[in-house]
């Protein structure tokens, strides 16, 4: 019983509610596991095992009692630290807010408690979830960077610690972090999972993802967390009522990204052929078909239009702070500071072409079932304090589209990086839909091993 931690979600759920594990057996592993890795890895800001214990506790006693329980059903969970959590503190990264107690749970928290999930701590975030990096290192390799504000779930995932684990993304804090430490992560559509109680610090970008390692759990988790139903008339028109996939006498319309994105040429030679001979690859199964795409030019406009709308906001949210100097980290000094800057008419200007770019998308993915492109420009580098390469993640959060990143590649350090998936907005379930097609033909794996074999 010693290895249960090496479970997915799916599976240690079916082993729980039909009793051949128990809860408590389950959740003891995961945190044997988290006690022999956590001291190398640091994904944790906040961690009780007691209290995680117990929570198994209570649904063992459920399930002994007959009674219904959750379809998370003592699942372990880790929630990035911008989550409010009733019976944890929510620090977001920063001193200033040491030992602060919301009081409540973000709704996603919420949602997880409903299905009977385990909570067992709160996992390490960026200052605010900018860009100053905390104290998580790659469970691939010590010394090297996990990516950005999302550091601390994408670790603890790779590692064994949790199935699942929180996190967001107003650039590429969940695709990233998931590229460098080879899991599966999902940064679903704009606007399909509730922010409420959570940190925001750019409304039109925020978005709640999250990260496993496989396919069939990132699907369990956005069945959970995602709102749906009639009281979300949008949603339930464009989601639930919509069947995901194509058509069965279609080939799947697969569009690369490559050298139409000024960022291509930021990405690492041996990533650029890594994922020419992935496409490669898909155009040989009879029922892809493959197109090189064309991005319309105002799509290299975007990593202006991000920096302003990104500045702006943050030198609103964060005005007392910066007048105070009660921020710890340099990096945001010089965001506010250009923030400030920028007149209330720029940033209009910037939202408006953000909507743009949003429009031309939705055009553009009229032809297509997904686009594939590098998910990073290469594996991760070393020194946590490191600053990423250039990649196309904002881009895709600008158009709020829903993204996967693939855990595929090998890079010369043996180290893991990804490759991405990006849908049309809504289409969450159409992309993982593909990701499960890619599995069935070998040409994605099945589950994220690299941290039990390298």
């Amino acid at each position: 019983m010693n290895d249960l931690f090496l479970l997915g979600a799916w599976d240690a759920v079916r082993k729980i509610q039909a009793n051949n594990i128990s809860a408590i057996e389950f959740v003891t592993s995961c945190l044997d596991q988290i006690g022999r890795t956590e001291p190398n890895i640091h994904a944790w800001v906040h961690l009780d095992r007691k209290y995680a214990l117990a929570q198994a506790a209570e649904i063992d006693k459920k399930i002994a009692a007959g009674q219904k329980v959750g379809i998370l059903a003592g699942v372990p969970v880790g929630v990035k630290d911008i989550f409010n959590t009733v019976d944890f503190p929510t620090e977001m990264g920063s001193p200033i807010w040491k030992n602060f107690t919301p009081g409540n749970d973000a709704r996603v928290v919420s949602y997880l408690r409903w299905e009977d999930a385990v909570i067992p701590g709160k996992t390490v975030t960026a200052e605010f979830a900018v860009h100053t990096p905390g104290p998580t290192h790659n469970p691939h390799r010590h010394g090297y960077m996990t990516g950005t504000s999302s550091s601390g779930s994408a670790a603890a995932v790779a590692s064994f610690m949790v199935p699942f684990a929180l996190g967001t993304q107003t650039a590429g804090s969940t695709i990233r972090p998931a590229s460098y430490c080879g899991v599966y992560g999902m940064k679903p559509s704009f606007g399909l999972l509730p922010r409420t109680g959570m940190l925001k610090t750019t409304d039109s970008l925020d978005t709640v993802g999250f990260f496993s390692r496989s396919i069939d759990d990132l699907r369990l988790l956005l069945d959970v967390l995602r709102v749906k139903g009639r009281n979300f008339p949008y949603i339930h028109r464009a989601v639930d009522r919509q069947q995901p996939g194509r058509k069965n006498k279609h080939k799947w319309k697969v569009g690369v990204v490559t050298s139409s994105l000024w960022v291509w040429d930021k990405a690492e030679v041996y990533a650029r052929d890594s994922l020419k001979r992935f496409a490669s690859a898909l155009s040989k199964l009879k029922s892809v078909e493959i197109q090189e795409v064309k991005l319309p030019a105002e799509f290299n406009r975007a990593h202006q239009i991000h920096g302003v709308i990104y500045d702006k906001t943050l030198s609103y949210y964060f005005k007392n702070e910066f007048k105070k100097k009660t921020l710890i980290s340099p990096v945001m000094y010089e965001i506010i500071e250009r923030g400030q800057r920028i007149t209330l008419d720029d940033y209009k200007k910037a939202l408006d072409r953000q909507s743009l770019l949003s429009r031309k998308f939705a055009r553009l993915m009229d032809n297509f079932d997904v686009l594939l492109t590098l998910s990073t420009g290469g594996e991760a580098l070393k020194g946590l304090q490191s600053v990423d390469r250039l990649d196309s993640c904002l881009i895709w959060t600008l158009c709020g589209a829903p993204t996967i990143n693939l855990p595929v590649f090998i890079g010369p350090n043996k180290l893991p990086f990804g490759a991405q998936l990006v849908g049309r907005r809504y289409g969450d379930y159409g992309v993982l839909l593909f990701a499960s097609f890619l599995i069935t033909n070998g040409i994605s794996p099945r589950t994220a091993d690299y941290f039990l074999t390298t």
